[in-house]
């Protein structure tokens, strides 16, 4: 938690942490020269065979162990590094009715959104719920400190997308769907046919948010009962129905690139274009 009074300026971590994080694509860079280097100087014959194969995998290895490390210590940033504290009071001047514990429950939808930017590997991410949306929104009014949690905790620097639901744009299909896979797979959930949905999916009709993206995670029941149709909600089924343009069977090509990341169950939990929800 972020220390009454005191003025935000982003994640306080290690000195060493932070410039690995902030140069992690540059020190990326300068292995990938190094390693094509090698590489040359194997077919010209400067070096022997048995240095070449050593030298070539162990900057292999570097990449491997930076790029890895890099990304784990983002999601751990996402779920842990405080956020600054007054994201929910400006929240609850949006939203008069939400309590103190409903702005915790709409920071966490946030990071469970930020953790679906850093798994998409830069791929855009599109935000689906409104109530998120706003404090993200205020978040990113705080320039100097938005901009160091990207650049910390994010790897780049995160435009802001309104909220948004499926329509006719392919590339902001495969946006949401990104988003609903990993929000899914934070908490467990099956993405094709999920049991219930995920918190940044259901927070807007969880609290009762005007105007906000109301979500089913499988609206088969109702047109089954002769109602005839959602009630006016989303459904979760349609980001892998083909229903709407775009890569409905990879989430955007999200499954693509699923090994090893996901499972957790604590709810909690990119591209430039990353954009902004029961039980």
């Amino acid at each position: 938690m972020a220390t009454a009074g005191k003025i935000y300026t982003g994640p306080d971590i290690a000195l060493w942490r932070r410039l690995v994080l902030r140069h992690a694509w540059h020190f990326t860079g300068v292995l990938i020269a190094l390693w094509v280097l090698l590489m040359m100087s194997g077919v010209a014959g400067w070096r022997k065979p048995t240095g070449l194969v050593t030298g070539v995998f162990g900057l292999f290895a570097a990449m491997v162990v930076l790029a890895v490390w890099a990304t784990r210590e983002r999601e751990r940033l996402v779920r842990e590094a405080p956020l600054p504290q007054f994201l929910k009071r400006k929240l609850r001047d949006t939203y008069p009715h939400l309590s103190a514990k409903d702005t915790e429950l709409v920071e966490r939808g946030l990071r469970q959104f930020f953790l679906a930017c850093v798994r998409s590997r830069g791929k855009f991410v599109a935000m689906p719920s409104r109530v998120v949306d706003s404090m993200w929104h205020e978040f990113i009014l705080h320039t100097r400190a938005y901009r160091e949690w990207c650049d910390l905790v994010l790897g780049r620097f995160m435009d802001h997308v309104p909220a948004e639901v499926l329509g006719r744009r392919a590339s902001s299909n495969d946006g949401l769907r990104r988003a609903w896979y990993w929000a899914c797979r934070d908490e467990a959930i099956k993405p094709r046919s999920p049991s219930r949905l995920p918190l940044l999916f259901a927070l807007d009709a969880k609290l009762a948010i005007a105007n906000g993206f109301h979500y089913l995670p499988d609206c088969k029941p109702q047109r089954d009962d002769g109602a005839g149709g959602s009630g006016g909600a989303h459904c979760g089924e349609s980001f892998s129905d083909g229903s709407y343009s775009g890569d409905a069977d990879g989430f955007g090509g999200s499954e693509g690139n699923s090994s090893g990341d996901g499972g957790s169950s604590d709810g909690g939990g990119c591209g430039s274009g990353c954009g902004g929800g029961g039980d």
